[in-house]
């Protein structure tokens, strides 16, 4: 008996079940007559046709269902990692209190360039008594953390009455949005938050999206809090 294959991957896929199976084999030339309407309405793309139950079976974040994404990672890029963001300040003073009071991070490094008229500060989770005393060995540890925080501040605009402020991202034209910083509870710390004085975008119960929010730190960057035990149930929707 001649068969008629709609694409590669239906081919593929019948010489994978028993040859001799009645039920395998009604299920195949049904799906294979709907492939086939799509093979004949395109005839130039036959390869990129699959069964939806394939299709089904392969991973949301999969290369096949996230086009432009590489399956294999090039060797050359094996010790990469997100080591920091910058975003700049008006006043250290004010953001070197906000992250250190409000958030619970560290001064992991300062560096200052006179001769430019700038300093960058580092923030992070680290504990910085493990940090090298020699100030070139503290740079290197520095930048061996992941996930820190660049604070640029430019000298002089913290007392510029003509200074503005910097574009946060998030009002036309919009841009960069926001970091995120995980809690253990995010009810108990917008609680904590509220009492302190932080400006909130969004509190957890507000919008649709319950359990997670928004505060702005003082230069009105957008900060998400989120808690590992609800952020399974508030995606679960968009992780489907």
């Amino acid at each position: 008996q001649k068969k008629i294959w709609a694409s590669p991957s239906l081919q593929e896929y019948y010489n994978l079940v028993q040859y001799n199976s009645q039920a395998v084999r009604h299920s195949l030339y049904s799906r294979r007559d709907s492939h086939l309407h799509l093979h004949q309405n395109h005839p130039k793309q036959p390869t990129r046709f699959r069964f939806f139950s394939m299709a089904a079976a392969e991973p949301k974040e999969s290369p096949a269902n996230n086009p432009g994404l590489h399956a294999t990672i090039d060797e050359a890029t094996k010790g990469y990692f997100m080591q920091q963001t910058m975003y700049r300040i008006k006043d250290p003073k004010v953001s070197l209190d906000f992250y250190s009071r409000i958030l619970g991070m560290s001064l992991l490094k300062r560096l200052d360039f006179p001769e430019l008229k700038f300093s960058l500060y580092f923030m992070g989770y680290e504990d910085t008594s493990e940090a090298p005393t020699n100030p070139v060995d503290r740079t290197v540890w520095t930048f061996a953390q992941k996930a820190t925080i660049e604070l640029t501040h430019n000298w002089g605009t913290e007392s510029d009455p003509e200074f503005k402020g910097h574009h946060n991202g998030n009002s036309d034209p919009r841009g960069f949005g926001h970091i995120g910083i995980t809690v253990d509870d995010t009810y108990k710390a917008c609680e904590r938050f509220q009492n302190l004085g932080v400006e909130f975008v969004k509190k957890p119960d507000d919008g649709k999206m319950k359990g997670i929010a928004f505060i702005k730190d003082p230069d009105g960057y957008w900060i998400e809090i989120f808690d590992r035990k609800t952020i399974g149930n508030v995606t679960e929707a968009a992780a489907a």
